[in-house]
């Protein structure tokens, strides 16, 4: 029987930081920054394939939907995400509603896992901040 609370029982270590950010987090920003508050939980940061062909960006508690469009060109396209120029069989155009009345357009490559790779982060939070933050469209929307 493990029971933490009984005497003799080997008590867990915590971390003088650990404790600050639990309980004082102004205090632990104060004294260590943003810098460390951030190091500790980064944010979710991808792409990801979801139904019928769309994207999801994802960004810490943000989320955009790319929605996959025609294609009208027949010539070869430069992906926004990895910035190499892929055939119409390897990239896509998609649209990203982004407010009421405003719409991006984004190329990118259809194998998303090799294209997240070769951007890195640092592409990927480019291309959320091209994206992000998203305008309240109805009622519901905060």
């Amino acid at each position: 029987m493990n029971d933490p609370h009984r005497k003799g029982a080997p008590a867990r270590a915590h971390d003088v930081r650990d404790l600050l950010r639990e309980l004082f987090p102004e205090t632990h920003r104060e004294l260590f920054g943003e810098q460390d508050a951030a190091r500790s939980a980064p944010p979710t940061l991808g792409l990801y394939p979801v139904a019928d062909g769309r994207l999801a960006l994802v960004h810490g508690e943000q989320l955009a939907e790319f929605t996959p469009l025609d294609p009208k060109t027949r010539g070869a396209l430069h992906c926004d995400l990895c910035h190499y120029t892929r055939s119409r069989s390897e990239a896509a155009l998609y649209r990203v509603q982004v407010g009421a009345r405003r719409t991006r357009y984004v190329t990118l490559c259809t194998a998303t896992e090799g294209c997240q790779k070769r951007a890195g982060t640092r592409g990927l939070e480019s291309l959320a901040e091209r994206i992000f933050p998203i305008e309240p469209t109805g009622p519901d929307d905060h």
